[in-house]
């Protein structure tokens, strides 16, 4: 082979590699396009159940940026088919309390009697007065 064949060649490879590494930036980019397509509430609204959009909103108010990031990761997990199963607000209760951030929900007691719905408080008020 003579230096002109080999320069030629080097520079035949060197179109290839360089080619090769377009269409692979160019195929990153459209994936991160993709990604960033998905609407979070969209997928999530098809995984969480009972109560755990309340935990998750209670989260986002106490720890926004814990919280936010949790939701890209189970965004990301879910798309990626690692997560197949729904999550139940107990947990994602569970999930944020290993993270070590104590999420704060709001509890009611209410009793059900005589086909009407008593907060605890009008119930001991009732029994009280009597």
């Amino acid at each position: 082979m003579s230096d002109r064949e080999l320069e030629l060649l080097r520079r035949k490879k060197h179109l290839e590699l360089r080619r090769k590494i377009e269409r692979k930036a160019q195929m990153e980019t459209e994936r991160a396009e993709k990604d960033q397509a998905v609407d979070p509430k969209e997928v999530l609204n098809h995984f969480l159940i009972d109560r755990a959009w309340e935990v998750l909103n209670a989260a986002k108010s106490q720890y926004p940026q814990e919280a936010r990031q949790v939701e890209k990761t189970l965004v990301k997990l879910i798309s990626e088919r690692k997560i197949t199963s729904k999550i139940s607000g107990e947990e994602l209760y569970g999930l944020f309390l290993r993270l070590g951030l104590r999420v704060h929900l709001e509890t009611r007691i209410q009793i059900l009697e005589h086909g009407r719905v008593k907060s605890l408080e009008e119930k001991i008020k009732e029994e009280t007065s009597q």
